[in-house]
């Protein structure tokens, strides 16, 4: 076992926390992270928020810094490549290729390559439009912002990262429009009163919504100047964000044995459905959850690194070593959180899998206050969204539904 050679794809949360729990489950050999990025891994939430918001000028390399995990001293002698991105896999030889051309063989891999931004595909300049993933990206739209003053910004996407990006420009004195095709802000998650309190509270601090309409468009010459709508409106527009979905980095697994249709499918303790000594983590894993039921579905959430880490960690050490994997039900509760204006948002559980939504506490017209919505499918809890209620109020939300029996 000292003599395998373990690879993680992927030098991001998820891949940090791999690395520790492949020492923690007594992996005692080589352990080798490759990344595309130039920096180690570091903490992305903050970029729509505090980061974006900062008015301190800093580099990409000085943000990362900032925003970097501690990491464990049992990684310590973990090898960190980065910026040499892994381009191809031979996984029935065990071998990798990196963009640089490098070789590297694995005896145990884990897939933590993570999601990159969806780009709109329509007409019109390129200069002016933003993503908001990398530091690189998060720079690079600060100085934008800096260099214009008080703009006008079209945010394209009211999911989660939208509404965030959208309420920390707005904080900073930019007059912002959010354009969202499918309906109210955050709708699939929260359900249509929760996502319709939220945008009159968003409103009432100046954002301003165009729904059911979608892009067709950017107008200018050399640089973005409007954005035009489905609805034949044309919205002025010095910047765009686009936030309207990811795409799973897994472009260097394909051709192999994979199911690769949305991340990585897998069996429900992370190893690769496939492939032998290949589990994924993080949200290119696609896993079932005996908790809400057998749909492998991938989890795009703030705890699931960390999650996933943990069990695929300990499935990848049992197959290196021709062990059978924990036969132990794999049940995580998901739970992520966002900042918007003077609001927390704390998700538990799933709550886009509901069929039934309630508010259980609070008034929806006094999110301030403290508002918490029950969701439940055929009439079974799948999770509880809570805004600006207490710390320790969410910790008896999520241990509910820790508690629940697998469905």
């Amino acid at each position: 076992m000292s003599s395998q050679h373990a690879v993680v794809v992927g030098a991001s949360l998820a891949g940090l926390r791999a690395a520790e729990q492949l020492r923690a489950a007594g992996h005692a050999g080589a352990i080798t992270v490759l990344g595309a990025e130039q920096h180690l891994p570091y903490n992305r939430p903050p970029l729509s928020k505090e980061v974006l918001a900062g008015a301190e000028p800093a580099t990409p390399a000085e943000l990362a810094e900032r925003l970097a995990f501690r990491r464990r001293r049992s990684v310590a002698d973990v090898d960190f490549r980065l910026g040499d991105a892994v381009v191809a896999a031979d996984l029935a030889q065990q071998t990798l290729r990196t963009a640089s051309g490098s070789a590297v063989a694995y005896d145990g891999l884990v897939v933590a390559t993570g999601l990159r931004p969806r780009w709109l595909d329509v007409p019109g300049p390129v200069v002016g439009r933003h993503v908001l993933r990398t530091v690189e990206d998060c720079h690079t739209l600060r100085t934008a912002l800096a260099r214009s003053g008080p703009a006008t910004v079209v945010v394209v996407g009211a999911g989660f990262v939208g509404c965030e990006v959208a309420s920390t420009l707005r904080r900073l004195g930019h007059e912002v429009t959010v354009v969202e095709p499918a309906g109210r802000p955050m709708e699939r998650v929260l359900g249509p009163e929760l996502a319709a309190a939220v945008q009159r509270h968003h409103e009432s601090h100046g954002i301003r919504f165009r729904l059911g309409a979608g892009v067709t468009g950017f107008a200018g010459d050399e640089r973005v100047e409007g954005v035009a709508l489905t609805t034949g409106e044309l919205l002025a527009a010095d910047h765009v964000v686009e936030a309207v979905g990811s795409v799973c980095n897994v472009g260097w697994l394909a051709g192999g044995p994979l199911d690769l249709t949305d991340g990585v499918l897998t069996d429900n303790a992370l190893a690769a459905v496939g492939a032998e000594r290949v589990v994924a983590v993080g949200d290119v894993a696609r896993f079932p959850n005996p908790l809400f039921d057998d749909e492998p579905r991938r989890v795009e959430h703030w705890s699931i690194p960390t999650d996933t880490a943990k069990r695929a960690a300990a499935t990848l050490v049992a197959l290196m070593r021709g062990e059978r994997p924990d036969p132990e039900p794999f049940c995580p509760v998901p739970s992520f959180w966002s900042d918007q204006l003077d609001l927390r948002l704390q998700s538990f559980g799933s709550p886009a899998l509901a069929d039934e939504v309630a508010i259980s506490e609070g008034d929806p017209d006094g999110l301030v206050d403290g508002v918490l919505a029950t969701y439940r499918r055929d009439g079974r809890l799948v999770g509880r969204i809570a805004v600006n209620l207490t710390p320790a109020r969410q910790r008896d939300l999520r241990n509910d539904l820790a508690a629940l029996v697998p469905a």
